[in-house]
């Protein structure tokens, strides 16, 4: 069983072109709750944020609820993931997943969350917030 905390707010998942300059909003002021993710490839950068952080010029998907491991994974533990993507997968919910040094992140179209939580919850895990 995991303890899994729902942040607060919706999340976008935005594409930026490569070479592109990350906006100062994306790193300054950051409240303790939100979480932002940079990831770059030749082909382009993507970036997960709080929706009234989301670049001007990018690309954007929004309405994502954001969920977090509660507590430290570390890099080594194993299964975490497979443990909230499968039960989302046999409901049919999509998902996002990132990872952090500490835990993983899972995000949730906002208009599934209830079903997305119900799936969780029926794996054995708790949803906190």
């Amino acid at each position: 069983m995991l303890d899994i905390a729902l942040l607060p707010g919706e999340y976008a998942v935005c594409r930026m072109a490569a070479g592109s300059a990350l906006p100062p909003a994306l790193s300054s002021g950051l409240g303790a709750a939100d979480v932002v993710t940079v990831s770059w490839t030749a082909d382009g950068i993507s970036v997960i944020c709080p929706m009234d952080r989301a670049p001007e010029h990018a690309v954007v998907e929004t309405a994502w609820r954001c969920l977090r491991v509660a507590g430290p994974d570390g890099v080594a533990v194993t299964g975490t993931l497979a443990a909230l993507v499968d039960p989302l997968t046999a409901a049919r919910v999509s998902a996002v997943a990132f990872s952090t040094f500490d835990t993983d992140y899972l995000l949730v179209p906002s208009v599934r969350l209830g079903e997305a939580t119900a799936a969780l919850e029926r794996a054995g895990h708790r949803v906190l917030g």
